[in-house]
């Protein structure tokens, strides 16, 4: 079974019905064949609209063999490529759509705009295979759609690979050139770990902009909806070498929100060098990203690898306007996973560059315990100091940068690999990183020295030193927990009193 299509889904709440308070109408126009006015300004209306009520349920209309059926038989409904939209016009873009069913119960409407105006795209069991132990349903019924997904030539001219799905919640994957998916988006977090529970708002409508012939980027309109809050997402779509979706999320929020995450990253790390205790696997590592970055408004640049923890951890990055955030893979070469199905290598890196003055806030990192490599247990995301207030427009303008790497600043060395293990001491931890960049060209063993200190326990033996063999540096020292159960720990290489790294930044826990 696909990791991300059990999670997604598995984590969404049930979608606030189309029908009835008013909001039926204008949905039901769109529908009509001459379809209704639509421009940028349409679906925040439309959220407006929705938050002013009361959030309602949808009706329980999916059919029982839908339903009930096992991820084998979902597998079976496939979406025939040749009903995929603007394909017989020979555009840039095709889209194709995803079938209820399983665990995907709920039905997303979509249409599409051309011209200022919008239509529905219809649903026809004849836009789908039914293959194997699928049972098809009663021709012509109204079963709906589930998400969609967008295709286009990114990697060879005469074939449209997937570049990205809208499926489960409001959760969005997508990928760059030559790679395969990995970690997911999402409109927003609600209550991440908080006691009273986790709220998972969902996409229920969505409107794509029919592309012109030399189109090099598509438009996708979004309406969310949850019991707390509705929200309008703007998705400008370009795929390439880098995949970049530029993003205006308008917030209308019915209650105050006090543990909003904004621009919410999810992804799966399981083990790595730093993280191997207790491990029985063939591969060196398993996770879809390694680290999380940051750019902080004081421009300083942070690594901070990834943790699989016995219990939950919740670490919040303070600052003011940051630059920005993201989840990030380094490692791409196959050697450093030795996976020859899931190829982590080639999973993407997601980092989150905000648009305009965001404020203070922090950069939250929820680390979950895992034990396998089918379950996301990563979570990242921005939360705004002040509560969200209810009655009122919140907006948050960013761009979303799906990359194999990301260049912040060029002139500083950046971590590559962090590995951590027994000391001879007993009962310390060995701890090193490794460094790598220009920054460290030329550089003899004199010329840096470590600075590493920690909040808690006792840093020992810490040194500095060139490693030839990777044209590198290496950071490596002890831990002596001293008897406490986590401690945050930073290193960086220094020259002089200036660093030539970015900041190194671990939480240890016992």
């Amino acid at each position: 079974m696909r990791r991300r299509e059990l999670i997604l889904s598995g984590l969404s709440l049930p979608l606030a019905t189309l029908a009835g308070g008013g909001l039926l109408s204008p949905l039901t126009a769109w529908a009509a064949d001459n379809g209704t006015t639509f421009d940028n300004d349409s679906v925040p209306a439309m959220a407006r609209r929705l938050a002013a009520e009361p959030f309602r349920k949808p009706p329980a209309d999916l059919p029982k063999w839908l339903q009930d059926m096992g991820y084998d038989e979902y597998r079976d409904i496939r979406f025939n490529p040749a009903h995929a939209l603007w394909r017989k016009q020979g555009l840039p873009f095709q889209a194709q759509f995803f079938h209820r069913g399983f665990l995907f119960k709920d039905r997303v409407q979509v249409f599409t705009v051309a011209a200022g105006r919008a239509r529905q795209v219809d649903y026809s069991p004849d836009l789908f295979t039914f293959r194997a132990s699928a049972v098809r349903g009663r021709a012509g019924a109204d079963l709906g759609f589930a998400g969609m997904r967008l295709h286009g030539t990114i990697n060879r001219p005469d074939y449209f690979d997937e570049i990205c799905a809208f499926l489960g919640a409001s959760y969005f994957r997508a990928v760059a050139k030559g790679q395969s998916y990995g970690l997911s988006a999402r409109g927003l977090a609600l209550n991440t770990v908080q006691p009273v529970g986790e709220e998972f708002p969902v996409f229920r409508a969505f409107w794509i902009e029919t592309p012109a012939l030399n189109a090099t980027a598509i438009i996708v309109h979004a309406l969310m909806d949850s019991p707390s809050v509705s929200g309008a997402f703007r998705f400008a779509i370009k795929p390439g070498d880098e995949t970049v979706f530029d993003v205006q999320a308008r917030l209308y929020p019915r209650v105050e929100l006090t543990h909003a995450g904004i621009a919410a990253l999810t992804s799966m790390y399981e083990f790595g060098a730093s993280d191997r205790v207790g491990v029985d696997d063939y591969r060196p590592a398993v996770h879809d990203s390694e680290g999380l970055a940051l750019l902080t408004g004081a421009d300083e640049q942070i690594w901070r690898p990834l943790h699989n923890p016995a219990t939950v951890q919740d670490s919040g990055f303070q600052d003011t306007t940051p630059r920005g955030f993201g989840l990030m893979q380094r490692q791409r070469d196959f050697a450093a996973f030795a996976d020859s199905e899931a190829h982590y290598e080639k999973r993407p890196s997601l980092w989150v560059e905000p648009v305009g003055d965001w404020g203070k806030g922090a950069v939250h990192l929820v680390e979950i315990p895992t034990g396998d490599e089918y379950h996301d247990n990563i979570v990242a995301f921005w939360r705004p100091a002040a509560p969200l207030a209810a009655g009122r427009e919140h907006r948050f303008d960013y761009r979303l940068h799906w990359c194999s790497d990301y260049q912040w600043k060029r002139e500083l060395a950046i971590v590559a690999n962090t590995m951590i293990g027994a000391a001879a001491q007993p009962g310390r931890r060995l701890v090193i990183i490794d460094f790598k960049g220009d920054a460290l060209t030329g550089l003899g063993e004199k010329d840096l020295k470590p600075d590493v200190w920690s909040g808690a326990g006792k840093v020992l033996n810490a040194v500095a030193h060139p490693v030839p063999a990777t044209g590198g540096w290496r950071i490596g020292f002890e831990l002596d927990p001293a008897g406490t159960q986590a401690a945050e720990l930073h290193a960086r290489l220094l020259k002089g009193t200036q660093p030539v790294s970015e900041t190194w930044l671990y939480r240890w826990t016992a």
